[in-house]
């Protein structure tokens, strides 16, 4: 049970970094590959206040959702805008691109050497249950990112902004028409996106460990829990998070030897019998 918790944690952290590549992915059809340089900001972000300033570490979460949320509309009017209606490989080759600029730019401002985080003390030991050891930090990990699914389904399927959105993804000119801002809309979307990431990044610090090769090394988990999950469905990479985090967890404890093959595994096995994701919709 202690296992399967730390799984759904991780799953819960994986699910907090990704969904924004979910919202990007598939609400507005773009393929950012350089999510994961906004979730390392967020993480910088975090550990330069925390550590350099004695800033407390949750006072540092909002800095960790405002400025890639800030990095995000800039490089959405600067750059994203102009390759909206590009191939998909030009998106990729650029994306790609921003990723090894954002590594450079780390490697430059940070150094190469993996960055402390030191947690307050009530956020630190475990809490023992019948059964199982539930660690304090791993229990506001799966806590925050229930309240952020929650919050994010019911934005984009019941809020006026979430109906604004699908309207300017389904049909751009009839959006136009109708009075709807598709740029506005546009960029409140990637700032959303990159804010989600910058919080994750923040508070995967403890688990996954920051440095300038970060957005490299987990960017195949981010893709991993979008496609299992199926793009542009919130709770979908909610579940395939958790699937995988448990699958990954598990698999690393109980044969080491094959552990970090287990997560790619399940990504084959589910994309086998549900090409679209767990729960994507066919476009057929």
């Amino acid at each position: 049970m202690t296992i399967f918790f730390d799984g759904v944690a991780f799953g819960m952290l994986l699910f907090l970094i990704s969904v924004g590549l979910s919202v990007t992915l598939g609400l507005m059809n773009f393929i950012n590959l350089a999510h994961g340089a906004f979730a390392m900001l967020g993480g910088y972000a975090c550990v330069v206040l925390l550590n350099r300033y004695g800033v407390p570490f949750l006072a540092t979460l909002p800095f960790a959702i405002l400025i890639p949320a800030l990095a995000g509309i800039v490089l959405e009017r600067t750059l994203y805008r102009r390759l909206y209606a590009a191939s998909e490989l030009d998106q990729v080759l650029f994306s790609i691109g921003l990723v090894f600029m954002s590594v450079a730019a780390a490697h430059y401002f940070f150094g190469a050497q993996q960055q402390p985080l030191h947690l307050p003390a009530f956020l630190q030991g475990q809490i023992h249950l019948p059964g199982m050891d539930v660690g304090v930090y791993r229990l506001f990990l799966v806590i925050v990112g229930l309240v952020v699914a929650l919050g994010l389904q019911w934005s984009i399927i019941k809020t006026s902004f979430g109906a604004k959105l699908r309207a300017s993804v389904d049909n751009q000119r009839v959006a136009r028409g109708l009075g709807i801002d598709v740029n506005r809309v546009f960029s409140l979307t990637f700032a959303l996106g990159s804010a989600l990431a910058g919080l994750g990044g923040a508070m995967g610090v403890e688990m996954l460990g920051l440095d300038p090769e970060f957005p490299v090394k987990y960017l195949v988990y981010f893709l991993i829990v979008v496609t299992v999950g199926g793009t542009g469905n919130i709770l979908g990479s909610l579940y395939a998070a958790i699937l995988l985090g448990v699958a990954d967890v598990a698999g690393k404890y109980y044969i080491p030897q094959i552990g970090a093959f287990i997560i790619y595994a399940v990504m084959v096995a589910a994309l086998i019998f549900r090409p679209h994701g767990l729960f994507g919709r066919s476009h057929n």
